[in-house]
């Protein structure tokens, strides 16, 4: 069993990520995207899709990007 790096519960199905050069241990996705996914630069949501990068910060959406000074920002648009 391995040790969850997040929570510290010891799950049998535990799984690792690579990331970066590092080796992460989670019980549940749930812990790793505490851990690893990015927080949005305006409201602070966890960014788990693709997000929109403006400048050298991650936004969850082009909103929240506009709010932050990045009136270029659009999401996706389809056609």
């Amino acid at each position: 069993m391995a040790t969850c790096e997040v929570c510290g519960n010891e799950y049998l199905r535990a799984f690792e990520v690579h990331m970066a050069g590092r080796v992460h241990t989670f019980d549940s996705f749930e812990c790793a995207i505490q851990k690893l996914a990015p927080t949005c630069g305006n409201c602070g949501c966890r960014v788990i899709g693709h997000g929109i990068e403006a400048g050298m910060d991650v936004f969850c959406c082009a909103h929240c990007a506009g709010v932050a000074g990045h009136a270029d920002a659009r999401d996706h648009l389809t056609v």
